[in-house]
């Protein structure tokens, strides 16, 4: 939603407004002036926000946390190739400058991870002429739903007894826990692996925001192909970067409207954070006892599809 069309917005009307908002609050489909109007779209791998110099941002009008998974060194001494995969945000307002950009990737394959509801408020990907999606919804846990339902309560104590003390942090601990005890959730992190494995050509893959199941996702390709933790996790970490101008934007637009008097209740929502991340990784040691245990019993890899990630993505 538009700047212009928040300031237009009367009592009466704000309502009709709650779920276009919520559902920016996740996709960034707010301005984000600082990654349109600084660097030209055509140049389209670009240099990127302060903290995150070592990322590869593919720039987009429509989505704000595009990026080239190339680049990053091994244990070994190798590094992850580029063009070959790529992480992102939604695509649902991509512009005809953004398509043409994504055409140029060459993509053979484009994964959704949102789930229904998120493609019924969003909408679909918009895409270069032959590229439809796969659909591969990856649960949420209910944060999207449960994010709307505070959002349009309009009330601030509802909104605070949803999302304050706390309670918006255990909400998205509790979404990264399911990305390794959800079977379904499983499946599909282990399909989309498996496709890159195969080697059919540069691969995309996005939720709704492109940071939580998005960056779980990232994290676990990363380690899988032995790109230390460290750099993994910045990775991952990244996205509050590539978000902060969107997200802030969010917030502003919620208060200044009257559907929220705390829109910081957010933050929680739209960050990725070392906790979030911590608490799936300690699941996964409990129930698989680590990332190799993860990916053969938990996403159903072979060894041979580990060893053709390492060969195709690694050089």
């Amino acid at each position: 939603m538009e700047q212009r069309t928040i300031r237009r917005m009367t009592r009466a009307g704000a309502a009709a407004a709650v779920v276009a908002l919520a559902s920016a609050l996740t996709t960034g489909l707010l301005p984000a002036a600082s990654a349109t109007a600084s660097t030209p779209v055509a140049s389209a791998v670009d240099t990127h926000p302060k903290g995150a110099s070592a990322i590869h941002q593919i720039v987009l009008q429509g989505a704000v946390n595009v990026r080239d998974l190339g680049g990053y060194r091994t244990y070994d001494g190798k590094h992850v190739r580029y063009g070959l995969v790529f992480r992102a945000d939604a695509l649902n307002k991509a512009t005809d400058t953004d398509v043409s950009t994504l055409a140029r990737l060459g993509l053979r394959e484009v994964v959704d991870f949102r789930v229904p509801l998120e493609l019924q408020y969003d909408g679909p990907d918009r895409l270069p002429a032959g590229l439809a999606p796969t659909a591969r919804p990856v649960t949420d846990s209910g944060l999207y739903a449960q994010t709307l339902t505070a959002i349009g309560s309009r009330d601030p104590a509802t909104q605070d007894a949803m999302l304050g003390h706390g309670r918006a942090q255990a909400l998205m601990r509790a979404e990264y826990q399911a990305f390794v005890s959800d079977a379904d959730a499983r499946a599909r992190f282990g399909a989309t692996l498996k496709d890159l494995a195969a080697g059919e050509g540069p691969l995309l893959f996005h939720c709704t925001s492109g940071k939580d199941r998005t960056g779980w996702e990232s994290y676990v390709l990363l380690r899988a192909l032995g790109v230390p933790e460290v750099a993994a996790r910045r990775d991952y970490l990244a996205s509050n970067a590539f978000r902060a101008g969107a997200d802030a934007e969010v917030r502003a637009g919620l208060e200044r409207s009257g559907v929220m008097r705390d829109a910081d209740l957010l933050i929680p929502l739209q960050e990725v954070r070392a906790e979030y991340l911590d608490a799936a990784l300690r699941h996964m040691a409990g129930r698989y006892g680590g990332l190799y245990g993860y990916l053969t019993r938990g996403l159903g890899l072979s060894l041979r599809d580990v060893a053709a990630l390492r060969t195709r993505l690694l050089a």
